[in-house]
């Protein structure tokens, strides 16, 4: 398999294998969606890491299964490409990216996909579909935009320039920079720490903060507050509350 789900201490890691530049053809893209989808159905899975091992996160799309499709295969297939990445994005579940090395073109959507990343200090980032003649085409001229606000995106999307894992700090594109070597563990650390947590308030909280992005105010609100009258019908609102009252905060533990 060229991307696989590995469960460990309430954690899937999705891992992309497939060397040496972990490419995302369609096959790939396509087992995207599917784990995706598992990710979210499984119970034993509370949090989720996206990784492409020790030497990549992902180089982008594979270029020569790209340019041998026309105009009718790609509006087929675009579709698809970000239905891929979209399920990844919509895992109702905390997700963390754990980026080391590239993560270009297709590789950097991926990453826009997780609630956080943590990035390794060789991670290198950009969009370059514009050198190709194309714009991003799984996400990235909508999440980029949204992350870092439409200059900043417009810059690295109408240049295809490459930034380095501190300018990506900076920029807000990744949230934390870590020694190569400790990226997937301090990505997996971030991911079980939240997977000890209420899961469907973290739901609710994911579900709120993207939805809000995505429409008006007064409709993010609404959703707000539905889900927070909603999470009064749950055993964690139940149990959070009551160890607040007799031991203090912070010292719940959620099943």
């Amino acid at each position: 398999m060229t991307v696989t789900l590995e469960v460990r201490d309430d954690v899937g890691t999705i891992l992309l294998d497939r060397p040496p530049m972990n490419a995302l053809d369609v096959a790939v893209q396509d087992r995207l969606r599917e784990l995706a989808e598992e990710a979210t159905r499984r119970e034993d899975v509370r949090a989720v890491v996206l990784y492409g091992g020790e030497k990549v996160f992902a180089a982008g799309a594979d270029i020569k299964e790209m340019q041998a499709m026309d105009h009718a295969a790609m509006v087929v297939r675009s579709r698809a490409l970000q239905e891929s990445f979209t399920a990844v994005a919509r895992i109702p579940k905390p997700v963390v990216a754990a980026v080391t090395g590239y993560a270009l073109g297709g590789g950097c959507e991926l990453a826009l996909c997780a609630d956080f990343r943590i990035a390794a200090d060789n991670a290198k980032l950009g969009q370059p579909e514009i050198l190709l003649g194309l714009i991003p085409g799984a996400g990235g001229t909508q999440r980029l935009s949204r992350l870092i606000g439409p200059s900043r995106a417009k810059d690295l999307i109408f240049t295809g320039r490459m930034v380095k894992a501190e300018e990506a700090l900076t920029l807000g594109l990744v949230d934390r920079v870590v020694p190569a070597a400790e990226v997937y563990e301090q990505a997996h650390a971030w991911a079980a720490k939240l997977a000890k947590g209420p899961a469907l308030a973290l739901r609710a909280a994911k579900e709120s903060v993207d939805t809000g992005l995505e429409t008006d105010i007064d409709t993010g609100l609404a959703v707000e507050r539905t889900w927070f009258a909603s999470l009064f019908a749950t055993e964690d609102r139940e149990r959070g509350m009551r160890s607040f009252v007799e031991e203090g905060p912070g010292k719940a533990v959620f099943l």
